[in-house]
């Protein structure tokens, strides 16, 4: 029977910043599998994924963490005078991952990434290749593409002008730092250059790439694009599914996912 997670807190120095993320353990305490590490979409948070990781993890007897990153959440919130930069999301991987995982006594991890975490996921096994024990990447963004910003800029109509900031104000603090931080360097017109292609071609873990057929903010030309740069890529794209599969297609992605943790477990 699942009880609701303990949530705790990591202190990190990060930028010259003192921080405070939230994380929680979730699944299988002690399972002697290697910890699946959730890292959250772009307004995303531990709230923003629900009971997602836990049953995912439970079901599987595995042990998963998730937490919020800096901006997001119940973590430090981003100064409204702070503006992400456009290499935010490698930042994120090379500097802010490593201090966590080593705060945290965490070795060889999977990595389950969607949307901006997909692409934390590949930049940060694009540089530790031989620390993780595998990716799954959903709805990861590799290349910036006309979809992506038009779907940006209607959330940006939207958040503006309904009540997109009382929804997000469930699962964040401080809705503004999480909204405008995305949306601001993602709309920013330096941001339209940004580019994984020639990062992740040092990939050498066993990758799930996942998209769904309907996702709102980007084509499969996202995780085709991967599979040509990381040959070994195991691709898997879900009908009458959007950008959030863990929620549209729920029972497909867990089962593809966990058969691609345990076969390259064997």
């Amino acid at each position: 029977m699942s009880t609701t997670p303990t949530t705790h807190h990591a202190h990190l120095n990060w930028n010259g910043c003192d921080l405070t993320l939230e994380y929680q353990w979730v699944g299988v305490a002690d399972s002697s599998q290697p910890v699946v590490v959730f890292l959250h979409e772009g307004l995303g948070s531990i709230a923003m994924w629900k009971d997602f990781p836990d049953r995912f993890c439970r079901e599987n007897g595995w042990r998963g963490l998730v937490f919020s990153r800096y901006g997001y959440g119940q973590s430090t919130p981003r100064p409204g005078t702070e503006r992400w930069p456009t290499d935010y999301l490698h930042r994120q991987a090379e500097e802010v991952l490593p201090q966590l995982f080593a705060q945290l006594g965490i070795h060889q991890p999977w990595l389950f990434g969607h949307s901006d975490g997909g692409s934390i996921a590949l930049l940060y096994a694009a540089r530790h290749a031989t620390a993780l024990s595998g990716i799954i990447v959903v709805a990861p963004h590799i290349f910036v593409e006309e979809v992506t910003i038009t779907g940006i800029r209607a959330a940006r109509a939207a958040y503006l002008q309904q009540d997109v900031r009382g929804k997000l104000a469930r699962y964040h603090a401080d809705p503004d730092s999480a909204f405008w931080g995305w949306n601001d360097v993602w709309l920013d017109p330096a941001f339209r250059h940004w580019n994984l292609e020639q990062d992740i071609a040092g990939i050498r873990c066993p990758v799930l790439a996942v998209q769904g057929e309907d996702d709102e903010y980007a084509t499969l030309e996202q995780i085709y694009g991967i599979a040509r740069i990381v040959p070994a890529t195991q691709l898997l794209v879900l009908p009458q599914c959007g950008h959030s599969p863990h929620r549209d297609q729920t029972l497909a992605l867990t089962q593809a996912a966990a058969d691609f943790i345990r076969n390259a477990l064997k």
